[in-house]
């Protein structure tokens, strides 16, 4: 679209955050992400004049579709997931520039006609224009897409200049430490680090971004941030729901890989790291790796064994019977992948030595919850070591991730009466009823800091390897087991005893997630 016929929906960056202008293809584009969030997600950006002035949206797939039938799926994608309505006339300005290009992603020749099209697309804008490339697909495909965005030259569009290409990557960034070292090579081959940004889409989480204003800017909780005072860290990523009709997808993942690796220990190091010397991107990916190099490796073995795993069995959803998870669709009979884990993590440095940290993440669990809990010590039971007539609780601190985003402190109180007695209550603080409920999506948020080149939120290729090296002993360790030692626990539940187990050796419990 030209200068003179810009519409408000189109008005750029300029007086916000800079965006250039920019052409962003999305592979995988009839896939479910792109419908339920990505689309949404660049819609809502242009309804708060967040798109930069230029700004294309270009589909990628093997399935040839016309550029009116990806419009019309766009729109209905809009009408169906967007947080805000879709206004029809805002949208029909920015229709135009959005197109489909059909082509295999070990194509050579698809990525060539792709370059042409997006010069043919630079050169109509009579402007030079930032190349995105959203890679939304089975990690399969991840090597071709990479290699001829490499060949085809689309990678180093515009390379040395603040227009050069970025490309953005979804998990899973490979399958165990070897794997994510070999992903990492093909994709630095291809592109410099700086034009990387793996995506974690928990990072976008308003509750998770406020983690380093919690910490770092409230001098109630920074001094207290430490061994001295934390009893100990809980985190929890939970889900209600069970595998589904992703059955054959989620038995080659398992727990572990889908939520464990990833999500919880980027809430984990985002937790437990030092304060950075800056809000800039590298102080704080910086302090994540220091703070993931200081975990020290699990213990698999023994009575003091630090990983639990499980499968659910039946059990009771909202009171209607739910099937195990060997009574999934597509799920072998001998399958041994884990709908549970529980870890606890020691962490050998001067702030956390001593203090365990607790995670846990599970499907067909009592609800769906995020959140971080950090309990903090008792102080000495002398005034109130009457437990006949004081009921005292840990103070916790509790960051809530989903579904209700905010923060919850619990403190001691006297019970109003004649009597000394005490209770525990709680301070909420959540984020939709301070700030409205219609608060930006974390894609949003990512997708604008990649057109901006803002990569605090994103996820540095080292970062990566530090964590599958965590991971990769414990899971090979599960592998060559199978069966053996994998834990039940119905459906509906909090997950099996033997994750109890886990914190009792401590003297600890798992808090009741949730408000």
């Amino acid at each position: 679209m030209s200068d003179t016929a810009r519409h408000p929906f189109l008005e750029g960056l300029s007086k916000h955050r800079g965006a250039p202008p920019t052409v962003i293809v999305i592979f995988g584009a009839s896939g479910d992400l792109t419908s339920r969030k990505l689309v949404p997600a660049l819609y809502n950006l242009g309804l708060d004049s967040l798109l930069p002035s230029e700004f294309h949206l270009l589909g990628y797939g093997r399935k040839p579709i016309p550029d009116e039938e990806f419009q019309a799926n766009c729109e209905r994608d809009l009408e169906k997931f967007s947080r805000r309505p879709l206004n029809k006339d805002i949208w029909g300005h920015v229709k135009p520039n959005v197109g489909y290009h059909a082509g295999g992603y070990d194509d050579p020749k698809a990525f060539t006609e792709l370059k042409e099209r997006m010069l043919k697309i630079e050169k109509e804008a009579g402007r030079d224009l930032q190349f995105l490339f959203y890679i939304s697909t089975p990690p399969s495909v991840f090597k071709p897409i990479l290699e001829n965005l490499g060949s085809s030259g689309l990678a180093r569009h515009h390379d040395g200049t603040d227009l050069a290409s970025k490309v953005i990557i979804e998990k899973p960034f490979g399958r165990d430490l070897d794997t994510a070292k070999e992903l990492n090579r093909i994709i630095t081959d291809q592109f410099h680090e700086h034009q990387v940004y793996r995506i974690d889409h928990y990072l976008g989480k308003e509750t998770v971004q406020d983690l380093l204003v919690l910490r770092f800017a409230n001098s109630i909780f920074e001094p207290l941030w430490n061994r001295n005072y934390v009893d100990c860290v809980q985190i929890t990523v939970a889900e209600s729901l069970g595998v589904g009709t992703r059955g054959g997808y989620y038995d080659q993942s398992g727990a572990t890989r889908d939520m464990l690796q990833n999500h919880t220990m980027q809430l984990l190091a985002l937790t437990a790291m030092e304060a950075p010397v800056s809000l800039g991107a590298e102080a704080i990916r910086d302090e994540k790796v220091k703070l993931l190099k200081a975990i020290q490796p699990l213990r698999l073995e023994g009575e003091n064994c630090d990983a639990v795993r499980a499968q659910y069995g039946e059990g009771l959803i909202d009171g209607v019977r739910a099937p195990g998870y060997m009574q999934e669709q597509d799920i072998p009979q001998d399958s041994s992948t884990e709908t549970y884990g529980a870890l606890r993590f020691s962490i050998d440095n001067w702030r956390w030595q001593g203090v365990p940290f607790y995670l846990r993440s599970g499907k067909r669990l009592a609800r769906r919850v995020s959140e971080i809990a950090i309990r903090f010590k008792q102080p000495p039971g002398i005034l109130f070591s009457d437990p006949t007539r004081f009921d005292l609780a840990n103070n916790t601190l509790v960051i809530q991730i989903q579904p209700d985003e905010g923060t919850t402190l619990l403190m001691n109180s006297k019970i109003p009466g004649l009597e000394t007695r005490t209770q525990a209550v709680k301070m909420h603080f959540r984020y939709a009823t301070t700030f409205g409920s219609n608060t930006p999506e974390a894609y949003e948020r990512l997708i604008l800091d990649c057109m901006i080149g803002d990569s605090t939120l994103f996820i540095r290729g080292d970062e990566t390897e530090t964590s599958w090296g965590l991971y990769t002993p414990l899971l090979e360790s599960w592998q060559e087991l199978g069966r053996k030692g994998l834990q039940s626990y119905p459906c509906g539940s909090w997950g099996p005893l033997a994750a109890d187990k886990l914190l009792w050796q401590s003297n600890h419990e798992w808090r009741r997630a949730g408000p």
